[in-house]
């Protein structure tokens, strides 16, 4: 399997640490509002990835962290406390905040075929951590404490942007997004691991540390949690691509400093979701949930084979017409499998081994989500018997997550009960296509009235069309040849 590694900046082939397990650590919401859809596709992609290490026959245990606490508006060490900030919103305490919006993340996810990952740990929960890498940090001097609070030092490192060879004023904190610079910090570039005077005098999470009452900062906690859960190295870490910095360029600095050696081999970030004005972001206003697609009729996972149907490493852009066009593909193939029959007939191997062989290499190569939904169509479209497709349909979206088959079965017995009902007790099982389900009934009744030359007329016009149509106990089945 080749994996694109941001910090080399190439495809490389993924070798885990271990034999027996891949360590994977994905950065999870900051639970202060409902995710947008945008920050969803990356979750997608990281499902992807997971399922498909699965499939290839890998042990996989995959960490998350919830931020509750810590992460600022600025995305560095400066604005509001974006918790802080819902909980003003709402007339909540900070942990409510967090509850309701932890739960609403995994009914997103729920909805979207998103696997919960084996280990969710919130912020809050590993201060001891925290506390302990801080303190090994300042006692090997890559930390030092200013204005009462504790920053870790960017000048002792070798190299600190890794994702980017950016001039270092490009990145500066107090150019980017034209905040305040922390006059505290000795470099422009150092970062807070631990707030023990925060400008919020309401501040709601603190804690006793040995340099005063307060709280961590938001990229402390993602090394924390990963090496409570995964040990001193991991294999993979994702995030969305706006994590690179300085969030992850910052839990490179502070892990490898405590560790003394490297932490994380392979780095894989997935590009934005714009609408086409731009990046999709909650600050913007431009706020598309799960749920508003629900409310707009849409089935959640039409917009999961949206983003499967690009790149995760290209940059994809949301319009509805877009969703529509992902829509309509997702019901006609949902239609196809619904006309597939189930019988118990042996698999051809010989049939599906290249199959098969065609759906790794997609997902081999770095991930080629777009590949591996096209080997669905090949499926559906090879000569081997229902069966064998079903059990390749099964197979593969175990990886994709789409609800191949369960969605089919569900049309499928829509379909039956809709037409068994339209045709007064006559069965008509199809692809859910009104103008050949009108044709079939037209022909039962031509049967049924012994104008057995207008019925044979149909079904000439039908096999026209390419539909092959087969007389069944009280009705007819149809589907395309």
């Amino acid at each position: 399997m080749q994996l694109y590694n941001s910090a080399s900046h190439k495809k490389e082939e993924f070798v885990p640490n271990h034999p027996d397990i891949v360590k994977m650590y994905t950065c999870g919401p900051t639970v202060y509002h409902f995710a947008h859809i945008g920050n969803l596709r990356s979750y997608v992609m990281e499902d992807v990835l997971e399922k498909y290490l699965r499939y290839a026959g890998y042990n996989v245990k995959r960490v998350m962290n919830i931020t509750d606490v810590g992460h600022l508006t600025s995305d560095a060490d400066t604005g509001e406390d974006k918790m802080l900030k819902g909980a003003k919103r709402e007339h909540k305490t900070v942990m409510e905040i967090a509850q309701f919006y932890t739960d609403a993340f995994f009914e997103d996810c729920r909805r979207l075929n998103i696997k919960r990952p084996d280990v969710v740990e919130p912020a809050t929960a590993c201060i001891d951590e925290y506390i302990e890498i801080i303190s090994r940090l300042l006692e090997k001097g890559y930390a030092y404490r200013s204005g009462g609070n504790v920053y870790f030092d960017t000048s002792k490192l070798e190299k600190y942007y890794i994702f980017n060879d950016h001039d270092a004023d490009d990145l500066a904190v107090g150019v980017r997004e034209g905040v305040e610079e922390d006059t505290n910090k000795r470099n422009k570039n150092d970062f807070v691991l631990w707030f023990t005077q925060s400008k919020f005098e309401d501040q709601a999470l603190k804690w006793d540390s040995p340099w005063g009452v307060g709280y961590p900062g938001w990229h402390i906690e993602c090394s924390g949690i990963s090496m409570k859960h995964l040990g001193e190295d991991l294999d993979i870490h994702c995030g969305g691509i706006d994590n690179a910095f300085p969030h992850h360029t910052n839990e490179i600095a502070q892990s490898e400093a405590y560790l003394g050696h490297k932490w994380c081999n392979y780095w894989v970030h997935v590009l934005h979701l714009n609408t086409t004005s731009g990046k999709m972001s909650k600050s913007k206003g431009e706020f598309l949930t799960v749920s508003l697609l629900e409310e707009k009729g849409y089935d959640p996972l039409a917009y999961r084979l949206f983003c499967l149907q690009s790149h995760y490493r290209k940059s994809l852009v949301f319009s509805w017409e877009n969703l529509d066009n992902a829509a309509g593909a997702y019901g006609k193939l949902i239609g196809r499998i619904a006309a597939l029959k189930d019988s118990a007939a042996a698999v051809d191997e010989e049939a599906a081994k290249p199959l098969r062989e065609k759906f790794k290499a997609a997902l081999d190569n770095d991930l080629n989500t777009s590949l591996a939904v096209t080997v669905l169509y090949d499926v559906l479209k090879c000569q081997a018997n229902d069966e064998t497709k079903l059990r390749l349909l099964g197979e593969f979206d175990q990886v994709l997550g789409l609800s191949l088959l369960e969605k089919a079965a569900e049309k499928r017995k829509a379909e039956e009960s809709s037409a068994k009902s339209a045709a007064g007790g006559f069965f008509i099982q199809g692809e859910g296509d009104p103008e050949i389900d009108a044709l079939v009934l037209r022909r039962a009744e031509a049967k049924k009235a012994k104008d057995f030359a207008e019925a044979d007329r149909i079904r000439d016009e039908l096999n026209q069309q390419g539909i092959e149509i087969t007389d069944v106990p009280g009705g007819a089945k149809w589907k395309r040849s």
